[in-house]
């Protein structure tokens, strides 16, 4: 056929886009070309027409799906082997049965049959919502030949078979898929990723001495902390990067000192001063390779540049944070998954590095409140943030980027098993305008300025020092104490019970203990540091907390009551 016969015959206007493109198919509406044709065998639903559940393919008047039967179309759309209605391929086959095929074929083991230590990875892929996608990975030559190779016994079903094998990306995805389907023991992905770029960084050392202490460094010190984190939980990436710039910085400042002529041993002042002089922030990972050798005595003990803390990022103001919030969980508009990451930002202080590491299991509906673990005990969901885990925790199991049905993560990754990059959900956040760093700051700080900071801490997962760091950076210590002179004198006592003995060297558990939990029975005490109030405690919880607080005199009571509390706190009581 020559090009003026294909274009005369074959180039059409499509009825449904307008794109003159090849036509794949003439129905009732007009020609369809190949994009709207794929996309029509994707509609399915309840004909208006008749009425029937099926396929919807066609186009009524009004531009409605409508079934083949009430569109007038003659093409037959039903597999051959299964029945299903759908997309047909070759041997007139829907995609599901043709993957079936050609996943047969690739994994025989030679008897005609699938490999059994492979039959749970045929599976796991046939159970994936759209097969074609199988289809199109199953084209690329590498992932040809390493099932070929895991089947017939040639590469070891094993982590460090695979880890001998290249493309290393492709080995890397079928690795995520063989341990989501049960057949890899599951290792943490960035930690098997962190171990096979260690390998490459390390060959390029030319010098056998640098090369062997940046490997002890790596066995020793970091592969023990990333295992350690990999038990709690998922590796994220910024964790594996961080480590990554550790070796590669220890590396260059051992070849600094090279050409200094000096050893890690011989290392002076001088030499350390020399290289944080020089772009500081690059050079800092190094530390932690330098404290390593103080501490193992392989260098002399020296001074490092102290660590400062980036305080660009300032906190939202509470009324525009809560105004995001608002807008936020009213917008329709806005992704499902981009409004229920936001509240947890915004209302709970959430950290999107945690977030990505929430499972299904740890939202828990009782039909009547939402709680989630995010701490001890579960945080209860205000009803319209309740409203929109609800709908978006059904949803989850059927999001197109979600790698598998067996997934269990809250927000999936588009990798087999593994939860949504951070970063990507931090790019979703920034595109419906909500900065997570700064919504996270304003959150906690309003949080632990209302509430006692270890009430707060153990509700959302934060560490007691972090929560009382944050209470002082917010002026809370200071802000909580009654204006005045607050120098050093006789305490005035209010009336106490017959049975407490006053005693001016009463002070911590031994004053709670005597204390009464009316306030009005408490006396006032005064504190040698600074003039600065000693706050005398009940249930260990501070008075002077518990009196600032909104609505927590209940604080007395089980936690339970505490973390229903939360959401009120985060918003200054102020309706959402």
């Amino acid at each position: 056929m020559t090009p003026e016969e294909y274009e005369r015959w074959m180039i059409r206007d499509c009825a449904r886009c307008g794109r003159r493109a090849s036509k794949s198919a003439e129905w009732s509406d007009g020609p369809i070309c190949r994009t709207c044709y794929d996309r029509a065998m994707r509609v399915r639903g309840c004909c208006p027409g008749c009425r029937a559940d099926r396929l919807l393919p066609g186009r009524d008047a009004t531009g409605t799906p409508i079934c083949r039967d009430c569109a007038g179309i003659t093409r037959d759309f039903f597999c051959d082997r299964c029945g299903f209605e759908g997309l047909l391929l070759g041997g007139h086959l829907c995609e599901r049965c043709t993957l079936t095929d050609t996943l047969g074929r690739l994994l025989d083991d030679g008897t005609g049959h699938v490999a059994a230590a492979l039959q749970p990875l045929v599976t796991s892929l046939l159970e994936m919502d759209r097969p074609k996608s199988r289809l199109i990975w199953l084209r690329n030559p590498s992932v040809v030949r390493l099932l070929r190779g895991l089947a017939a016994g040639s590469i070891p079903l094993t982590h460090d078979g695979l880890h001998q094998e290249t493309p290393w990306r492709t080995v890397v995805h079928l690795r995520d898929l063989l341990m989501d389907s049960g057949v890899l023991p599951r290792v943490d992905r960035q930690l098997l990723l962190y171990q096979r770029w260690l390998a490459e960084r390390l060959a390029t050392i030319e010098d056998p001495e640098h090369r062997r202490l940046l490997q002890h460094f790596a066995s020793w010190h970091q592969m023990r902390r990333l295992r350690s984190k990999a038990e709690k939980g998922p590796l994220g990436r910024s964790q594996t990067n961080q480590t990554k710039q550790e070796i590669t910085q220890a590396g260059a400042f051992l070849t600094r000192l090279a050409d200094r002529g000096r050893t890690i041993e011989h290392c002076q002042q001088a030499d350390l001063d020399a290289w944080h002089t020089e772009k500081l922030a690059t050079r800092r990972p190094a530390q932690t390779f330098l404290r390593w050798c103080m501490k193992t005595g392989r260098m002399p003990r020296l001074a490092l540049p102290p660590q400062v803390v980036n305080q660009d990022q300032t906190p939202l103001h509470q009324h525009h944070r809560l105004a995001i919030l608002r807008r936020v969980l009213n917008d329709d508009s806005l992704p499902l998954r981009a409004r229920v990451s936001a509240a947890l930002v915004l209302l709970y202080a959430q950290p999107v590095t945690r977030i990505v590491r929430l499972t299904i299991d740890d939202v828990i509906d009782d039909g009547t409140t939402v709680t989630v673990r995010l701490g001890d005990p579960p945080s209860p969901l205000p009803e319209p943030v309740a409203d929109l885990m609800r709908a978006y925790v059904q949803s989850c199991q059927h999001l197109p980027y979600a790698s598998s049905r067996s997934s269990q993560w809250l927000f999936p990754g588009r990798q087999p098993g593994q939860p949504m990059n951070p970063v990507s959900l931090q790019v979703h956040l920034r595109e419906i305008g909500v900065p997570p760093q700064r919504g996270r700051t304003s959150a906690i700080r309003q949080l632990v300025l209302q509430a006692p900071a270890p009430v707060i801490a153990k509700a959302l997962g934060y560490h007691d020092k972090t929560a009382t760091r944050l209470v002082t950076e917010a002026g809370g210590t200071w802000s909580r104490y009654a204006p005045g002179d607050h120098t050093r004198r006789t305490a005035t006592t209010l009336p106490h019970s017959g049975n407490e003995k006053p005693s001016s060297r009463r002070r911590g558990k031994h004053a709670a203990r005597h204390c009464s939990t009316d306030a009005a029975s408490v006396r006032t005490r005064t504190s040698s540091r600074i003039g600065a109030p000693l706050a005398t405690k009940v249930h260990g919880i501070r008075l002077s907390a518990i009196r600032s607080a909104s609505a927590l005199i209940n604080t007395v009571m089980p936690c339970s009551a505490n973390a229903s509390m939360i959401a009120t706190t985060s918003t200054g009581g102020l309706p959402l």
